[in-house]
């Protein structure tokens, strides 16, 4: 399976360089938070649920190279760099989660050695790894058992899926793409198409390499070529990921999301959100309230160096959109499916 963290407590921390995928497989030493926030700020490593992993990952490859004269000297700094930190993505709502849980894990073991406590926030950040891993397979069968569901036992789905959502956005498997694998796995896939993700292009270089690699059937599109497909071809169900869920069910994802979600209301075609519980937000009541992070123009504007766009022309680059709760058919959980109003019995 592809990883795009390497991590291990005496190897320290490396990330794949998701800038230069396709064409070129490089990793990147984090050891520190400095280094954290800036492959997450640069989008060398991204995905809601990597980010924070990644986050926490480099704040304890940092704790374990300082020392302190006591646990309080420790605990001030972890706080002060933990804030820091999540301002690297504040739409993804996943790296504020982690933080919070961190520093509280911290204040609540204070009566330990500064040993101890280096320890228990190493564990603590290494233990993600292995939950969201869990966390994405219990997301994959359950999305697969709901896709399936309406079908008839000699028929099998075709989806479509936006951004990338799989092994190189998680610690593996994947969220939106973890669905699409279940289905793989148990015979019920006939076809996958994926959005080639502008003004990034994170469907076209990342999910479109974990497609080929996994040797799924698989067709790349254009963005703007949505409506026709559904129009023409059949798809049965759309699966995005998530980079916050408010607690009325509006979700945050990579801008485009909410126009998938539009054509696919005109269309009939369920429209499902696959996310873990980290990524759900209950202290905000709707999308209006979460941030959209804007990007450099250039992004847009540029394609690796090269300028695409005439130079002089004005560029607004929001990284996300939201999707009103209304257009969602169900979010997609490690606990279940449920619809948006149901939200709070999972979470």
């Amino acid at each position: 399976m592809l990883s795009a963290i390497d991590y291990s407590e005496a190897g320290g921390l490396e990330v794949l360089d998701q800038l230069k995928l396709p064409t070129e497989k490089t990793f990147v030493k984090v050891a520190n938070v400095e280094d954290g926030f800036n492959v997450i700020k640069n989008m060398q490593v991204r995905g809601a649920p990597a980010i924070a992993i990644v986050g926490m990952l480099s704040m304890t490859e940092e704790l374990k190279s300082l020392s302190f004269a006591s646990t309080n000297d420790l605990i001030i700094l972890l706080d002060q760099r933990l804030q820091y930190l999540v301002t690297s993505r504040p739409t993804a709502v996943n790296l504020a989660t982690a933080a919070n849980e961190m520093i509280a894990l911290a204040h609540k073991q204070s009566q330990l050695s500064v040993e101890e406590l280096r320890a228990a926030l190493i564990a603590f950040s290494s233990s993600m790894l292995v939950k969201d891993l869990a966390d994405n397979r219990a997301i994959g069968r359950n999305g697969a058992d709901e896709i399936i569901k309406p079908l008839s036992a000699s028929k099998n789905a075709a989806v479509l899926t936006h951004c990338n959502t799989g092994s190189l956005a998680t610690s593996g498997y994947g969220t939106a793409l973890g669905v699409v694998r279940a289905l793989h796995e148990s015979g019920r896939l006939s076809h996958v198409y994926c959005t080639e993700t502008r003004p990034y292009n994170q469907g076209a270089r990342l999910t479109a390499y974990e497609l080929v690699h996994d040797a799924l059937p698989a067709t790349l599109i254009c963005d703007s070529m949505v409506a026709l497909l559904m129009q023409s071809r059949t798809v049965n169900a759309v699966v995005v990921g998530a980079d916050r869920v408010a607690a009325n069910g509006d979700t945050a994802n990579k801008i485009g999301t909410y126009q998938l979600a539009i054509v696919a209301r005109r269309f009939n075609v369920p429209f499902y959100v696959c996310a873990p519980l980290t990524s759900v937000d209950m202290s905000l009541e709707s999308g209006s309230q979460i941030p959209i992070e804007e990007r450099a123009a250039d992004e847009m504007a540029c394609v690796k160096g090269i300028r695409i766009a005439a130079p002089g022309i004005n560029c607004w680059n929001p990284a996300f959109d939201i999707t009103p709760a209304e257009l969602i058919t169900g979010i997609i959980t490690e606990k279940g499916v449920v619809s948006p109003g149901q939200l709070s019995s999972v979470a």
